[in-house]
């Protein structure tokens, strides 16, 4: 696989009680009893072939705080020798599978990096083939993602926060097991069982976008098990979910800013086919109409990398002229959409449920139709700027969330950890990278003076020689820029 085919799977990241609590501790075994949690961390995993890869399945606590109840099973691959230490991989999301991009990631790194290392790559729970949640059917998704997203009356207003609310009963509906233990708390618990049957004292960890917040949290939790950990496209962990909203409104608004000088006029003519879809759907070659929302979520998918930009500019030509395919066949490409009512993954359900479980409950209409005019003031293109804020409405009325709050990155770990980020990265904006810098006082930042999300194996050398030298060194680079 291309680096660009890399990218364009980590872009597919990071657009939108009681029983946690419970979760986020093991029970203590009493004296002279052994740890429940002994026997996950001591199973031994029954390799099989799967193509050029090998793989298994690793059991888990259902609930950490009831390791002797339900368990569940993830799916994990590993490309290359049992002989060498892992290092685990995550695409990010959250939502996205880790098995498939740890194969194409493998083909993408050095020949030094997978002599020392072996790449492995595990679907988080909740996604891919580990105990998947689901929220949606095909044609329940596909009316999902067509629904106006940016509503400008009241009755607008009322039909689509009443739409968002049906996610949340939807998902326990399907998927009444595993939706209450879903989250980056429980992941990250499952992520150090992983490290511990792969026989490795130490979590190697290449986390992108997301996968920074699950590399975080890891070193937060178990400072001591922390191995190499590169963080690309850091999440800053202090933010909610509309102050992340916030920064990637200001961060989409200059990266097509950015789009505009290479390709100009291009501003003009969103901003003219956006008001013109608000009122009317645009026909293309499939059997669907085109949608603003839809045209919203290939402009946000362009922005994640400039391999997409000439694309966008066709693709926008082509709508001048009434015809909405290339638009329709990037909104398709953001969710896994085969067609209107198919879907590869169930990456939209995941994203959704993990996001709205992780973080405290989001505005009511009033409150992210306020934030929709404060991010869309002065933007380049309001439209998706209020798509930002009220692509939230789902997390409104969700059923629970994480006891766990926001705040600043703590750790004790004594291990240097790599931060990368972006200039112009428009998912997550390089001051968050240098907010989490600050919150790590182990870390070093490296940033990349470009445009596009994450930086690494994306095609600069100095990049990608900066990261290879940590990872083969542990030597992280002082503070630098690329």
């Amino acid at each position: 696989m291309s680096n660009f085919q890399v990218k364009v799977r980590r872009s597919l990241s990071v657009l939108i009680g009681a029983s946690l609590l419970f979760s986020l501790t093991s029970t203590p075994a009493k004296a002279n009893q052994p740890d429940p949690l002994d026997v996950f961390y001591t199973q031994s995993l029954q390799w099989t072939k799967c193509g050029k890869a090998s793989c298994a399945l690793v059991t888990v606590p259902l609930e950490y705080g009831q390791p002797d109840g339900a368990t569940i099973t993830l799916s994990i691959r590993r490309i290359g020798s049992s002989d060498l230490p892992p290092l685990m991989v995550n695409p990010g999301g959250p939502g996205s599978e880790g098995t498939a991009f740890a194969q194409s990631i493998a083909a993408s790194l050095d020949s030094s990096i997978t002599d020392v290392f072996t790449p492995v790559g595990f679907d988080p729970r909740g996604t891919g083939d580990s105990a998947p949640v689901k929220c949606f059917t095909g044609p329940s998704a596909n009316k999902w993602l067509r629904t106006d997203s940016t509503p400008d009356t009241a009755v607008e207003v009322s039909q689509y926060m009443s739409a968002a609310a049906k996610i949340s009963p939807a998902c326990q509906r399907m998927s009444p097991e595993i939706v209450a233990h879903i989250g980056t708390e429980n992941t990250v618990r499952d992520m150090d069982i992983i490290r511990a049957t792969l026989d490795s004292q130490k979590l190697n960890w290449l986390g992108f976008s997301y996968g920074t917040s699950l590399g975080t949290r890891y070193a937060e939790l178990f400072p001591d098990r922390v191995g190499r950990m590169v963080l690309d496209g850091a999440v800053d962990p202090a933010l909610d979910s509309m102050e992340l909203s916030r920064g990637q409104s200001i961060g989409f608004q200059k990266a097509i800013d950015r789009f505009n000088g290479q390709y100009p006029g291009s501003i003009t003519m969103i901003n003219k086919l956006l008001r013109s879809l608000d009122k009317s759907e645009m026909k293309t070659d499939r059997s669907q109409t085109l949608t603003q929302s839809q045209a919203n979520t290939a402009i946000f998918l362009s922005m994640y990398s400039t391999s997409f930009w000439p694309s966008l500019h066709d693709a926008l030509k082509e709508a001048t002229k009434g015809n909405g395919t290339q638009l329709q066949e990037l909104s398709y490409l953001a969710n896994d959409q085969i067609s209107p009512t198919k879907f590869s993954s169930n990456i939209l359900s995941a994203f959704i449920a993990i996001n709205c479980w992780d973080y405290p409950p989001t505005p009511t209409a009033t409150g992210l139709a306020r934030s929709a005019r404060q991010f869309s003031r002065n933007a380049r293109v309001p439209e998706l700027a209020r798509a930002m804020s009220w692509g939230n409405a789902p997390c409104t009325t969700w059923f629970e969330h994480a006891s766990i709050k926001p705040a600043p990155a703590e750790t004790t770990t004594s291990a240097p950890i790599l931060i990368i980020g972006t200039t112009y990265d428009p998912a997550t904006p390089l001051a968050w990278a240098r907010a989490l810098h600050q919150q790590l006082p182990t870390s070093s930042l490296l940033t990349f003076d470009s445009d596009g999300h994450t930086a690494y194996l994306g095609g600069n050398p100095c990049v990608d020689r900066a990261v290879d030298r940590y990872l083969l060194t542990g030597l992280a680079p002082e503070t630098k820029t690329c």
